[in-house]
Parts: structure tokens; sequence; C-alpha cells
């Protein structure tokens, strides 16, 4: 594998452990997936770019990395105890698998904006209900789950007793549950203790997702997919499981508690988390409009920000924090980012038109000593930011070459072939950030072109002219024309 051991923060330990994987080479990691109900927002899109970069550090390593990252499309219910789906197909007026296809299209089209791979599988809930009820009957006969009136819950009090390690992952104690649980209120009076929570709800007569089982004809819970789909994909037991800080507690401990309940054995030996994307100091809240969606960030079409931002400016933004550290998106924040950016893309272009005809000296070591470093920060946990440090170091010296104040003879041309070689490919596999003044493309890409005539063509259907033509209007003032006719809109360049 290049580089040194990697050290990885477990949140199940609180420590820095070095990673060894299961099997020599591979690596097995599962991602908790958006639930497609509503727009992605901007807090799933840094925890998404955060394990995007891991998994680009990993295959840069030399490992086959099997990355399952799965879509929510029935089960994560509302406090007043509907699911989310359902609740999106009722207001829109659609069919539930309406309502998934169409934010499964949104938030794929974000994904491929910020220049995301795809994950190797991307599982959904609804295709995975037998192995879901099969799961709750191993619970249950393991003496872990029990029936009430057609639903099912796991017994965490018994759990707790024989097991011992519930609340080993977030720290957190039994007693929380009473007011996190995300279990139809209703139904906590049919429970054994009120911390219970459903692995399988019977379903009312009019809700719009449901299925036969042993039990009922219900649905299933939000906790049991993840830890079914990982499993089914990944094994009993495997490398890295991830998702946001805000899901550490109740929904990954409660998949602890589900595998350990079916199969005896814990699912994962590292666990991941990313933090909070906080704005202008402040959580993101709809209700007293501290918030920003990401075509919003894009276009400049916001209170909040001073222009719009490249996808690839706000990705780098994303990685100048640690993917575990709390972020505070900034208009000030993101202008300098959008600077950096702009630099080592520049530093990129010089960079290729260098030449030497040195033998080298300490400038050679200099040099290495950066490369080197990158990979020892990106093997400390994915340290981001002090592997871009490295580059910005890299870029100063580039820039010195150019205009002459270092001699670029006095670096060797294996070095300054090694630097040509490393560097850029740092930037775009590691860091997965695309050189966008070699594409021609200004500050947008093809692909966010479309969602944003997607969304204009929305607004215009639902006669909202005003939309419709602020995003016009938005576009126009980069230069950008949009031309409507009875086959769509198209676009162009001024």
């Amino acid at each position: 594998m290049k580089g040194k051991a990697l050290y990885v923060q477990n949140s199940l330990t609180r420590k820095k452990e070095e990673f060894t994987p299961i099997t020599e080479g591979f690596v097995g990691m599962y991602v908790c997936g958006p639930t497609v109900y509503s727009d992605v927002h901007l807090g799933n899109c840094r925890t998404f770019v955060g394990f995007d970069t891991i998994y680009r550090y990993l295959l840069y390593k030399g490992y086959k990395v099997r990355y399952v990252r799965n879509i929510t499309d029935v089960g994560h219910l509302l406090d007043d105890g509907e699911d989310r789906i359902s609740k999106g197909a009722r207001l829109d007026k659609l069919e539930p698998m309406e309502v998934v296809q169409k934010y499964s299209n949104g938030f794929h089209a974000i994904m491929d904006i910020f220049n995301t791979k795809k994950p190797s599988i991307e599982p959904r809930a609804t295709g995975h209900i037998p192995e879901q009820i099969e799961m709750v009957q191993q619970i249950i006969d393991n003496g872990f789950g029990y029936e009430k009136n057609g639903s099912v819950y796991f017994d965490t009090i018994k759990f707790a007793n024989e097991k011992k390690v519930y609340g080993e992952l977030s720290g957190r104690i039994i007693d929380d549950l009473l007011t996190e649980t995300r279990d139809n209120l209703k139904n906590q009076s049919e429970k054994n203790h009120p911390s219970d929570f459903a692995i399988w709800m019977k379903a009312a007569d009019d809700h719009l997702m449901k299925w036969n089982s042993p039990w009922s004809v219900g649905f299933p819970g939000w906790h049991l997919e993840c830890s079914v789909m990982s499993t089914k994909y990944l094994g009993k037991r495997f490398d890295i499981h991830g998702g946001g800080n805000d899901l550490k507690f109740p929904h990954h401990e409660n998949e602890i508690a589900q595998n350990i309940g079916a199969c005896d054995c814990a699912p994962s030996n590292y666990w991941l988390h990313t933090n909070m994307l906080l704005m202008n100091g402040k959580k993101m809240s709809k209700s007293d409009g501290n918030t920003i969606s990401p075509e919003e960030l894009f276009t400049g079409d916001s209170t909040h920000v001073s222009k719009g931002y490249s996808p690839m400016a706000v990705r780098f933004f994303m990685l100048q924090s640690h993917y575990s550290s709390t972020m505070d998106l900034t208009d000030d924040a993101l202008l300098a980012s959008e600077k950096g950016f702009k630099r080592i893309q520049e530093g990129e272009k010089i960079l290729a038109s260098l030449e030497t005809n040195g033998s080298g000296n300490s400038e050679d070591a200099d040099i290495i000593k950066n490369l080197d470093a990158m990979l020892d920060d990106m093997d400390d946990d994915f340290n981001t930011p002090k592997a871009i440090s490295r580059l910005f170091e890299l870029v100063t010296k580039i820039n010195s070459y150019k205009q002459g104040s270092l001699d670029i003879n006095s670096v060797s041309k294996d070095t300054l072939a090694r630097l040509k070689k490393e560097m850029p490919e740092f930037i775009l596999e590691v860091l997965g950030l695309k050189n966008e003044s070699q594409e021609g493309t200004s500050d947008v890409s093809e692909g966010l072109m479309q969602l944003i005539l997607e969304l204009r063509q929305s607004a215009r259907e639902r006669k909202d002219w005003d939309t419709s033509d602020k995003i016009r209007d938005s576009l126009n003032a980069l230069e950008i024309v949009v031309k409507d006719g009875k086959d769509g809109s198209n676009w162009s360049f001024k």
C-alpha cells in the first residue's frame, strides 16, 4: 500500500487506531445514505463529500474497496409517526416511488456536481423487505424481540442487561431514548419499556407503503434497513461504518444492538462520523432563515452570500476542515476558499510548463518532503486540511520558479517529473478537485446547468414566474443565456 500505516479515529473506542482491514488489501465500507423525501441539503453534502474523500484515499493507497451507500425509501418516521416518503407523496400528490425517484435523481445530480465517485452498491430499503423480515425473526428467536398487536419491538433492557454493550458508541444511556425514539407515539403504551424501538410496525389502513409479514401488514423500522443491507453486501463483520454525527444516537447505536441481537456479532470494526455544518456560527434552520441550498450557493441567489460559487470551490471549502470537525459556512470563508482553489489551479498550470536541466540539490529534498507529507497527513485520519497546506507550500515554490526567485535548475529532472505526476494526481484523485479553468465551463458544470434548468422548468410549470425569471436573470449575470423552446430550455455562454 502507498504511504505508511493508516490511522483512523474510531468513534466506538474514542481512540485513534491503526487501520487493519479484515481481509488484507480489501476494505468493506458502509455509509448511511439519504432519506429521499426532499432535496438534499448541504449538511448531507458535507457528509458525502467527506466519505467520498475517504473512499478516494483508500483506493489511492491501493485497497480494493466495496463502498455501500444505501437509499432510505421507507421506515424513516417523523415525530408524529408518519413515514417521510409517504408524507412527501401525500403533499406532492404522487406515488411514493415517484417521490423516491424524483429526489434520488436530484441527490445523484448534486453528487455528480460535487464530483463524488459512485458507490460500488447503492441498495434501497424497499428492495430488501424479505431480508428485513428475516432479521426481525432472528432477533425474536434470540430473545431480544417481542410482538405486540402486530408490531415487533427490540427489548433494549434485556439486551443491555445481557450483552453489556448498549450505549458504547454514543456514550448515552437508555433513558435518553425516551425523548429521542422515532416510533409512532401512539405505540408507546404497548412497549415493555419506553426505550424499546420498533423493528417492524403494523400499518394503519391508510398507510401507503406496507408489506405482508408473519406479524402484520406493515413496514420495517428505520434502523433495521442499515443492519440488513450492510451485512448482506459486506458480511456479518466488516471494516468501516460511516455517517453523520447526528446518526450516532439512536440510529447507529440501535444498528449495533440489532446486529448483535440477530447474529451475536457487532457489524463494524471502525466507526467514522462527520460533524455538523453550521452557517454564520449557528445551526442551519429553515424556520429562522439561516439556511442555504446547494443551488442557491452555486447561483448566489441568497442573502447569505455575495456571489455564486463553483462546485469545486465549495468542495475545496469543505476539505479545508477535517471531516470530524464542525464546519462554519460563511461568505468570507467561501471567498477565501475560492481564492485558494484558484491559486492551486494556477499552480498546476504553471507546473505543467516548467522544465529543468539541473541535477538537483536542497530543492529536491523540500519538494520530496512535501509530497511525502501529503500522504502522511492523509494517513493521519484523512487530514485534508494539513495535506492542503502542503499543496500551498508546493504552489509557493512553483510560483517562485516561474518568477525566478528560485532557480528551477536547482531541481532535478526526476524530482520535477515526480512533482508533475503526483501533485495533480493527488488533487484530482484524492481530493476530487477538477481543474475548472481547464474545462471551459466557468462557474458551472454541465450537470449543474441541467439541474438548474430542471428547477426553472418546474417553477414555470407551477406558474411561479418570479422564481423562473430570477433563475434566468442570475444565469444571465454569469453570462449564461437561457433559451426556451417547445422542446424545453437550453443554455449557452454569451
